[in-house]
């Protein structure tokens, strides 16, 4: 029996991280969210959290406004349209490495 990989080599590896995987898919569903409320929603420490988000920054899949609510720092975080994007397509990337694998 033959399977066909090449879904696998169309898996975007940035979205596919778990930690990143579940920020990208928290933001999905939400407008946007701040720092404080994505880690304990995702249970990351602030380290590893800063860390993905660098991450997803860079890859242009989320952007970070930095500001003050009231004299606290706070950080919110949104998904890009193109961080949009790369989520849909990984969703369906996925279903269909999923959808060719044998029962």
């Amino acid at each position: 029996m033959s399977v066909n990989l090449t879904p696998l080599s169309e898996i975007d590896r940035l979205v596919h991280e778990p930690a990143r995987f579940r920020v990208m898919a928290l933001l999905y569903v939400i407008e946007s969210a701040d720092f404080t409320f994505i880690m304990s929603q995702i249970g990351l420490t602030w380290g590893n959290l800063s860390a993905h988000i660098t991450k997803l920054e860079e890859g242009g899949y989320i952007a970070v406004e930095k500001g003050f609510k009231g004299k606290r720092p706070q950080t919110m975080l949104s998904l890009t349209k193109q961080g949009r994007k790369a989520f849909q397509a990984y969703r369906q990337t996925m279903r269909r490495v999923l959808n060719e694998l044998p029962e």
